[in-house]
């Protein structure tokens, strides 16, 4: 089963799912307080193949760091529509390094085994380069994600420069992707082209990170 299809279902769930994660960035946490023009933390984790990944192997690189649930709505709007796949494939070619993390924790409904979770994206056609398992959620926590998606994109030199939603429209219908402002695509484009961010923080929508 393709988690990523869109369905009625799933979008009928929209109301109650919103009302939720829309409130979620209201809700008082443990997260560190990362800052914009500030080294990003740096971190080690598992990818799906057990591999061990680090955020410094990809310094001199532009890096996405994508929170992600395959089962969360919000998440389906962009992957259901290919929004997300045609972000991360267009970039990919431009030397930006897409990182995909799930702070899913182990046993709740929403957790995919790190084969499953593989085999959830490249079913999608998702181009990354490496899928991360945060299950104790420490990464997440020190990051401050809040939701899926929250995006975030670290300069070469390792320094923070975007934290937020994906877009403006913070709803889970795909219709509503193509008058959004895509605030990953914008700061992608102007930190390619050396430009100040216009519009380095915004505030993240989606289903609450699931964490233990």
């Amino acid at each position: 089963m393709n988690t990523f299809v869109n369905k009625p279902a799933l979008l009928n769930r929209v109301g109650v799912l919103a009302l939720c994660a829309l409130a979620s960035g209201a809700v008082s946490t443990a997260f560190a307080n990362v800052q914009i023009g500030q080294a990003a933390p740096e971190f080690a984790l598992t990818d799906v193949s057990g591999k061990s990944v680090k955020l410094s192997d990809f310094k001199g690189k532009h890096v996405v760091l994508e929170w992600t649930n395959p089962k969360c709505p919000f998440v389906v709007k962009h992957y259901g529509s290919k929004n997300m796949q045609t972000i991360q494939a267009t970039y990919a070619k431009k030397g930006v390094v897409w990182l995909a993390v799930s702070s899913t924790a182990v046993g709740h409904e929403d957790y995919f085994k790190p084969a499953d979770f593989s085999k959830q994206l490249q079913t999608a056609g998702a181009t990354t380069d490496a899928i991360l398992m945060d299950a104790d959620g420490k990464v997440g926590k020190t990051y401050g994600a809040k939701t899926t998606p929250h995006m975030y994109i670290v300069d070469p030199q390792g320094t923070l420069v975007y934290a937020g939603g994906i877009d403006d429209k913070r709803s889970a219908n795909p219709a509503d992707i193509a008058s959004s402002k895509n605030y990953v695509r914008a700061a992608l484009d102007e930190a390619l082209a050396g430009k100040p961010i216009s519009v380095a923080t915004s505030t993240p929508y989606g289903c609450s990170v699931k964490y233990n």
